[in-house]
């Protein structure tokens, strides 16, 4: 999560965790939720480096790249999962 802190990341995590958790209609717990959060937002500024060259800054940008890359995972897990 460029441009915050671990403190901050974990929150921001936590936070993009959960939405896409009720986005997603997924049951999950918290330290799942953070865990998805983080993880999406990183395959989402790795993804969006590569295509367009620059991500979003700042606590709410990183909160709009976790949410996508925590639905993102939630997807791929459940068409995996679905075989």
């Amino acid at each position: 999560m460029e441009g915050l802190g671990w403190i901050a990341a974990i929150i921001v995590g936590a936070l993009a965790g959960w939405i896409a958790e009720k986005i997603m209609k997924s049951d999950m717990g918290l330290i799942l939720n953070i865990i998805l959060g983080i993880v999406g937002a990183i395959v989402m500024n790795f993804l969006l480096l590569a295509i367009v060259g620059s991500t979003l800054g700042g606590w709410i940008g990183q909160l709009i790249v976790g949410v996508i890359g925590a639905c993102l995972l939630i997807f791929l897990a459940r068409a995996f999962r679905r075989g």
